[in-house]
């Protein structure tokens, strides 16, 4: 997710970026070569007391155990902003102080391509210039929503953080449909993406989901018939719900 952030930035031409990153991947080693970021492998590399922003986006796990190495940056009034799931914001004060600056948020991958959507939560402390930085940095993803109470962002991580790779394993699903159908596996591949992308760009232009769903549906037809069977009192919807719930129950188990 965190490539996915400075892709976006990158692309928006937002600068100065400071990356910290041990073991950078290939992309951020191309963006340092651009000059588009700059990219160090520790934190005592950087002056702590000149930023004026901090987005962590690191593992829960490890950030419970590395959270007071931004200690310096917080206690400088710069706005920390947390992707990590599950971490709560009285938490993250805790260890930064109670003056500290907490937002939380929560992206999606699609935003490394201005398609994202990001839930955005201001914990106690924050002021209007947090909550500008926060919009500004984050809509360069794509589309922000705020949200007023810190347990939808758990909510929020369950439907459009994880949501991605839901829409990725419909894509396979449907492959694997179109193989069984006797479809080989290369137009199989083919059908499934582009039916799953137009579908999506459809939605994102048109009318909400359940009238193009209509509108595809001729009654006694073959949408109608398949229909039938995802539309079933234990079908997609009710799976959908189950996946969901168990994605939200982790992010609540992460704290």
């Amino acid at each position: 997710m965190g490539t996915a952030l400075v892709r976006g930035w990158a692309a928006k031409r937002i600068s100065p970026i400071t990356v910290v990153e041990p073991e950078p991947s290939n992309t951020l080693v191309r963006l340092a070569r651009g000059r588009l970021i700059t990219l160090e492998k520790t934190m005592s590399n950087i002056r702590q007391d000149e930023f004026r922003t901090c987005v962590i986006a690191i593992k829960p796990q490890v950030l419970k155990n590395t959270a007071r190495v931004f200690i310096n940056i917080a206690v400088n009034e710069a706005t920390m902003i947390s992707i990590a799931a599950g971490i709560r914001t009285d938490w993250l004060r805790s260890n930064w102080g109670p003056a500290s600056h907490v937002v939380r948020a929560m992206p999606n991958t699609p935003g490394a391509i201005g398609k994202g959507i990001t839930g955005i939560f201001a914990a106690t402390g924050t002021n209007a210039d947090d909550r500008k930085i926060a919009e500004i940095l984050l809509s360069a993803l794509g589309e922000v929503i705020w949200v007023g109470t810190e347990n939808e962002i758990d909510a929020v991580t369950a439907v459009s953080g994880s949501g991605p790779a839901y829409v990725f394993l419909l894509a396979e699903a449907l492959e694997e449909a179109a193989r069984a159908e006797g479809i080989p596996r290369h137009e199989a591949e083919k059908l499934a993406r582009a039916t799953v992308a137009g579908a999506g760009a459809l939605l994102s232009a048109d009318d909400d989901a359940a009238s193009l769903r209509e509108a595809v549906t001729s009654p006694g037809g073959t949408t109608e018939a398949a229909l039938k069977v995802l539309m079933a009192e234990d079908g997609l919807a009710a799976l959908m719900k189950r996946a969901v719930h168990a994605a939200r129950k982790r992010a609540e188990e992460l704290r």
